[in-house]
């Protein structure tokens, strides 16, 4: 799964055109969330005004949290993440 960073613009990615759409898999917004702050660890800018959360100093993991949970990041799933089974590799 890949979210768009403000820095990393990458081939393939939905453009910017609005708000995401819900996630209703606590998994899927735990992966998205996680992945999410990484990139703001890494010096990403969040896309939330200050204003947005009223809850005074927070960690990067509740900023990223409150992005997906409001709609702002896009991210893509990967290509067998409907249900279809891994391989498993012969060793």
């Amino acid at each position: 799964m890949a979210t768009k960073d403000d820095r990393h613009d990458q081939a393939g990615d939905v453009a910017d055109t609005g708000r995401a759409a819900p996630i209703t898999s606590r998994f899927l917004f735990v992966d998205v969330a996680a992945q999410r702050a990484k990139q703001l660890r890494r010096g990403a800018l969040p896309r939330l005004e200050r204003g947005t959360i009223t809850h005074g100093h927070h960690k990067l993991e509740r900023v990223a949290m409150e992005e997906v949970r409001t709609g702002v990041i896009q991210y893509t799933l990967p290509t067998n993440y409907e249900g279809s089974p891994r391989t498993v590799g012969k060793g």
